[in-house]
């Protein structure tokens, strides 16, 4: 992906308020996450996040700007953050198909294909922590044989709350990332988060769209609190 150059605004700015304010930096980014239809995408992160939300002090911290000069600090942790929750995600499905519990053929392979889509994400996220420099996170231990055990809808019911939540992760950070290309590969993310998410809510006869018409963003201390019971100690 074209990184963005430019950073009129300081190594303070993050990558949303710098898109907010300069249309040049702007039309690269939605050319990186896939033109006009990007465009409305933009704007649901800035309706959702806000171009001036505060700042995550959890997840990013006063030193992080972006991938071009200084400290990417910020970017990294928040790289890694996705990819621990990547890894969960991946591993559940992977250990959801090892157990056989769902047998509905179409269900089993819809989540052979929502795993092997995680593993992608896991794959791609270690690749940028790699390209910032950094050691990926580590593997997190799990612990998800109580909710296998506890048969199908049980499976399909946590796996709707961890999609959902890792919609909601990537949106809570994207008013946080320095990189415009970083953002670009978040937002990729989070629109199949998303997918993933209205779909097995649809399948559980939830809503599909279960905030209305604007999703609602988590913190990194929200999510990761939501995510320590399937983390082995």
């Amino acid at each position: 992906m074209q990184e963005v150059q430019e950073r009129t605004g300081g190594e303070s700015e993050t990558a949303m308020e710098r898109l907010s304010r300069d249309p040049s930096s702007r039309k690269r980014f939605l050319k990186m996450v896939g033109g006009a239809g990007a465009a409305g995408a933009f704007s649901v992160l800035l309706a959702a996040c806000g171009s001036d939300n505060k700042k995550d002090t959890t997840s990013s911290g006063a030193a992080a700007t972006g991938a071009q000069g200084g400290s990417n600090a910020g970017d990294l942790k928040i790289v890694n953050y996705a990819l621990t929750l990547e890894y969960l995600e991946a591993e559940f499905y992977k250990e959801v198909i090892a157990s056989g519990q769902i047998k509905d053929k179409p269900t089993a392979e819809l989540a052979k294909k929502f795993g092997q889509t995680e593993q992608e994400h896991v794959a791609a996220l270690t690749a940028v922590v790699k390209k910032l420099g950094g050691t990926p996170a580590p593997k997190p231990k799990t612990k998800f044989g109580p909710v296998i055990d506890g048969g199908a809808k049980k499976i399909l019911t946590t796996a709707a709350a961890v999609e959902n939540l890792g919609a909601a992760a990537y949106l809570g950070q994207a008013a946080n990332i320095k990189s415009a290309e970083i953002l670009a590969a978040a937002l990729s993310i989070h629109s199949v988060e998303a997918r993933h998410a209205s779909t097995l809510n649809t399948a559980l006869g939830m809503p599909a769209t279960p905030d209305g018409a604007f999703a609602k963003p988590a913190d990194m201390a929200t999510v990761l609190k939501t995510v320590k019971p399937y983390i082995a100690s």
